[in-house]
């Protein structure tokens, strides 16, 4: 059978990979493809994560760009239904909730062409997020939802999504870490940033929530403050970040803070490395929620709500709603002090999550 994988932003890179590499056991059965819409195009946004995680060069490449989500969502619309006429796939997989997910779905629905949608299922109930929408929408027109949480089924049921859709198969992005966390096990990495392993923080910050407004980063910046005055804080910075750092004239005031390490996006082995080593992550990131639970790594994440929360319930992760200073200031204390909350892994997060959504492929398209 003929799959096609559909990849445009930087998390879906490491869902896709193993997915791919699981379909490629098994070449007498399976061909499969990869298209890239292009919504990310950069060395370190990209290019640098299809090189390590040994994905294919992309059969297609749209090129969609930056913009709006109105008009990313046209181009990829625009440029994939061509493409999908004449390949014709039997099925095609979008991952995650970017809007390269959602555009791939409405243009196989439309072609009749099967969808599965891997990650499906995760509600963080915060329609304000374009994320939110996008996971609605694409759990609607998919044929097949293969989920990472139990949480996950609770919502598509009571969505109306047939039972017979949803598989619990676990987590792709997870099966990326637990494949590549030894091959980026490497404790001298940290003192190349001028810190020890273990005794620093790492940080991710881009969701528009948090940095689209000069109250949002001027809180964020305060807080880095006073908690970079107990530990370096390593903070590889998102160009989103950055831009509204620029216009909004406080990157020379983030720039400032003492023992804050700012760094250009870093490829993924380097990442998940100083993740291993740190003393805690600092985010607003659903990925990094994620690949801390399995890592056993203290999280604070700024954020009212979660799409994951079995992070929360079982995992290593704290939510700071509406981002209070004294509290998230207090909670970091908490944790460098030693008062760490301790978590568990959750089910099917065992590295084997693409194995299992290949075998329920095979076996309903056999």
């Amino acid at each position: 059978m003929r799959i096609t994988s559909i990849v445009g932003a930087r998390p879906n890179f490491m869902k896709v990979a193993p997915l791919h590499r699981a379909f490629g056991q098994m070449p007498d059965r399976i061909q499969s493809t990869v298209i890239h819409t292009g919504q990310h195009f950069d060395e370190k946004m990209s290019q640098v994560f299809f090189d390590e995680l040994e994905l294919p060069v992309p059969d297609h490449f749209l090129g969609v760009g930056q913009g709006s989500h109105s008009v990313i969502t046209a181009r990829i619309m625009l440029g994939l239904e061509p493409i999908l006429i004449n390949s014709r796939p039997d099925l095609l997989i979008v991952v995650g909730d970017v809007t390269s997910t959602l555009a791939a779905a409405l243009v196989a629905n439309r072609l009749r062409i099967p969808v599965a949608h891997v990650e499906a299922g995760l509600r963080s109930m915060d329609r304000e997020m374009p994320e939110e929408i996008n996971r609605l929408l694409t759990d609607q027109i998919s044929d097949y939802l293969f989920i990472t949480e139990q949480s996950a089924q609770s919502n598509l049921l009571l969505e109306n999504i047939p039972q017979e859709k949803i598989f619990f198969t676990g987590n792709c992005m997870i099966d990326s870490l637990a494949f590549y966390k030894e091959r980026s096990s490497d404790p001298e990495l940290p003192a190349r940033y001028g810190v020890r392993a273990g005794e620093y923080m790492l940080m991710t910050m881009h969701r528009p929530s948090n940095v689209d407004d000069r109250e949002g980063l001027q809180k964020i910046i305060r807080i880095l403050q006073r908690i970079c005055n107990q530990r370096q804080v390593i903070f590889p910075m998102h160009p989103r970040t950055r831009n509204k750092l620029e216009s909004l004239r406080l990157w020379d005031e983030m720039n400032a803070i003492n023992g804050l390490i700012l760094t250009e996006p870093l490829a993924y082995l380097e990442f998940i490395n100083l993740m291993r080593w740190s003393a805690l992550l600092l985010t607003d990131s659903g990925g990094v929620q994620e690949e801390t639970t399995y890592l056993g790594i203290p999280c604070v994440t700024f954020r009212r709500t979660t799409e994951r929360p079995v992070t929360v319930e079982i995992g290593s992760n704290i939510l700071m709603s509406d981002l209070d200073e004294e509290v998230t200031v207090r909670t970091v204390n908490d944790i460098l002090e030693g008062k760490v909350k301790r978590g568990s892994i959750p089910p099917f997060w065992d590295g084997q999550a693409a194995v299992r959504i290949r075998d329920i492929i095979l076996q309903k398209f056999s």
